[in-house]
């Protein structure tokens, strides 16, 4: 069985190779229309992008352990608080889907978490206010720590819930992760 830091190795070689050529079996419409794309849209990397995508995967597998290693203290710090009314991880043994996640990841269960707090939307947006080390943001990943309230960003008619935030844990000391999320659980 392969290593996680193989499995991401592997993955990004992969990205690396289709930064630039995309082979396909046939030439026909479909293909044309994926060139014209390419060719109108610029859609090849650069020399300098792809300098910095190579670059970056050199440390990849260090920040993708870290930061894994990161959300899974956050995530049971969390877990065992009483402004927490759940948290959403794979990586925590009461989770529905911890078992499969269990069995398929190997090396952490990844920097995303979820987390409703106790008091509904207004308390959910207070504490993403109170928080100094996390960056309010959209995205799935970076080495900072990212926060969003979700059910703002997705807009009326969403289906997640007003008082959940979104978190995207980065590779900053997790002990000050957690300081800051006590004192903005606290405030």
């Amino acid at each position: 069985m392969l290593t996680y830091k193989i499995l991401i190795i592997k993955y990004y070689m992969r990205l690396i190779s289709t930064s630039g050529p995309l082979p396909t079996r046939d030439t026909d419409d479909f293909w044309l229309r994926i060139r014209k794309a390419r060719n109108l849209g610029g859609a090849v990397l650069g020399p300098f992008e792809a300098w910095l995508l190579q670059r970056g995967l050199l440390t990849l597998f260090l920040r993708v352990r870290t930061a894994a290693g990161n959300a899974e203290k956050i995530a049971n710090f969390l877990a065992a608080h009483p402004a927490v009314v759940e948290v959403l991880y794979p990586g925590l043994p009461g989770n529905p889907g911890h078992e499969v996640a269990a069995r398929q990841m190997q090396g952490g269960f990844g920097a995303m978490l979820s987390v409703r707090i106790a008091g509904g939307e207004s308390r959910a947006r207070a504490v993403a206010g109170k928080l100094k080390l996390f960056r309010q943001a959209t995205s799935l990943g970076a080495v900072e720590s990212l926060v969003e309230h979700r059910a703002s960003v997705e807009g009326a008619g969403t289906l997640v819930p007003d008082d959940l935030l979104r978190l995207s844990i980065g590779i900053e000391f997790a002990d000050d992760l957690i300081a800051d999320l006590m004192q903005a659980l606290a405030a």
